[in-house]
């Protein structure tokens, strides 16, 4: 089984010179997989991304949702990002493998491709399909309270929960030195990202499907 991450940037012509976004998104990714047999950018806004091993997808949709959060267009000095980032999460079999991702078929990608259908429509910017219509309950469920905050990320969220998704391992004075700020100022970002609850939720689902894939 593998999973398919699809998605577009939402409002990615508010930001003139779109290298700003276009550049650390592909470096991301390159960081994953070669393109175009494991990832393609489409359309100037629209990407399509196959990842190995399914448990790891929504850590993988997370950090490009910080990625895209916090985007800094210095002229506007504006303390969130322009632009947002709508995803899905399709989970299941890959059938035929392309020369491109855009040409590889299977459960995986019809599933991604069924979900992000149903973004507008769920009124949510990411939502999960598997093989497993409970998991895909609960889980959907957490995401979507869990998107009422990280929708609002400000750049200084985005850029630690960037960090923390990253460096599980660190403290929150090494996460300090990173960032250039005091601990307690660390400590008054990590509860308005509210990072425990995204860490949670990112738990929860991994464990879940782990024991799903068994």
């Amino acid at each position: 089984m593998i999973a398919v991450i699809k998605g577009d940037i939402v409002s990615s012509r508010k930001i003139e010179n779109p290298e700003k976004w276009l550049t650390p998104l592909k470096e991301l990714f390159n960081s994953w997989g070669k393109t175009p047999k494991q990832w393609e950018l489409v359309w100037g806004d629209l990407f399509q991304l196959e990842i190995e091993h399914p448990q790891f997808a929504l850590r993988k949709a997370l950090l490009i949702k910080t990625l895209i959060k916090k985007i800094e267009l210095e002229e506007t000095k504006k303390k969130t990002s322009l632009i947002d980032v709508r995803m899905t999460i399709g989970i299941g079999g890959k059938n035929y493998s392309g020369e491109s991702i855009s040409e590889s078929n299977g459960e995986a990608f019809i599933h991604a491709g069924d979900k992000f259908e149903e973004l507008e429509k769920e009124k949510s910017n990411l939502l999960i399909k598997s093989p497993w219509k409970e998991f895909d309950d609960e889980i959907n469920l957490y995401v979507k309270l869990a998107s009422v905050f990280m929708d609002k990320w400000t750049v200084a969220s985005a850029e630690l929960v960037e960090l923390v998704l990253k460096h599980t391992e660190f403290t929150q004075n090494e996460i300090g030195k990173q960032l250039g700020i005091k601990q307690n100022s660390v400590s008054g970002r990590w509860k308005r990202a509210n990072v425990d609850e995204v860490l949670k939720v990112e738990q929860t689902y991994r464990s879940k499907l782990e024991k799903l894939l068994k």
